[in-house]
């Protein structure tokens, strides 16, 4: 009797199992095993193992030219490839004391604030694809595919453009690219308050965004966040802003914040920010000033292609600079 009233009033044994999320394949979205101990429903633990992409990009660049080196940040970020290429290529101009002509800034600027909208767009359609709501992915994607149109537009290619050069453009903005940009600034806020409608208010969204992946702006800071997710957490936070480049201090725009750094909050952020980024991009259509659309460095700064095809000098620097890289010389000689 004594050991069946033991038994009854003994704490069952409880277990946590451990479950692997991810890898995922390197074509999704995400590249990032996660390894959770659960508690039932509740997760114990989550400790990430990264690392299944690393494509020794820093030890490829150590072996190129500054030139050859373009092409490689297209491939940081498929999703953001222009905002990669300026990035590199204001640290390269820096070095080389070179500045861009005011064209090629502004048109910079244009097609980095369409790209971070595309990239906008990816994140939004993904995410509400992952909890269940197809749509928006079909809308995410049908409006990015317009960008897409203008990066080839200009480039020649839809996502690894290497069309951001030292010292400013591959080469001039054809005709077309204006009227399609006023397309999308026409176009856009209509089909982001269509985002709006289908996700904002919705309850599944927000039983699955709300206090969900909530992050202080302390521990953000502290964790080395930065962009679209430290603002949410309420850091008032841009580089444009802080640290203007390609002539950012020139053009108005908001700095988009959240107050409970939430999976909701980073979602309203990034909405904020295409809205932002398209008032960037109307400002500087409508400054675009005339000239050229490179600094012509002889030596340091690629020739324009219809020159290579018709002078001897410009196909001999074409062919020196990509092969041998910049000289010191010529630089020092400027």
């Amino acid at each position: 009797m004594n050991v069946e009233i033991l038994k009854k009033t003994e704490k069952p044994e409880t277990e946590t199992m451990i479950l692997n999320m991810g890898p995922h394949h390197p074509s999704t979205h995400g590249v990032l095993r996660v390894i959770l101990e659960l508690d039932g429903e509740t997760i114990v633990k989550a400790t990430p193992d990264i690392g299944f992409l690393h494509t020794g990009i820093e030890k490829t660049m150590e072996n190129k030219t500054y030139n050859q080196v373009i092409p490689l940040t297209d491939r940081m970020d498929y999703v953001a490839s222009l905002s990669n290429n300026l990035a590199y290529l204001l640290a390269v101009e820096k070095l080389l004391d070179i500045q861009a002509p005011p064209k090629a800034e502004f048109v910079r600027v244009i097609l980095t604030e369409l790209t971070r909208i595309a990239s906008h767009l990816w994140w939004v359609g993904t995410h509400a694809h992952d909890i269940g709501a197809m749509t928006v992915l079909l809308y995410a994607v049908r409006e990015r595919e317009k960008l897409l149109d203008i990066f080839e537009l200009v480039s020649g290619q839809r996502m690894m453009t290497s069309y951001f050069r030292i010292g400013g453009l591959a080469k001039d903005i054809p005709e077309e690219f204006e009227p399609k940009v006023r397309e999308v600034l026409k176009t856009f806020p209509d089909k982001i308050e269509d985002y709006e409608n289908l996700l904002t208010k919705n309850r599944i969204w927000l039983n699955r965004t709300v206090g969900v992946g909530t992050i202080s702006a302390e521990d953000a800071i502290d964790l080395g966040v930065s962009g679209p997710v430290l603002r949410a957490c309420g850091a008032e936070w841009d580089i444009r802003k802080s640290n203007p480049y390609s002539g950012y201090d020139e053009f108005a725009f908001d700095i988009p914040t959240g107050k409970n750094g939430d999976v909701y909050d980073r979602y309203l952020v990034r909405l904020e920010e295409m809205r932002q980024s398209l008032r960037i991009v109307n400002q500087a259509l409508d400054g675009i000033p005339e000239g050229d659309f490179v600094e012509r460095v002889p030596g340091v700064v690629l020739p324009p292609k219809e020159e290579v095809l018709s002078n001897i000098e410009a196909l001999i620097f074409q062919f020196k600079l990509v092969v041998e890289g910049l000289s010191l010389h010529r630089i020092t000689q400027r």
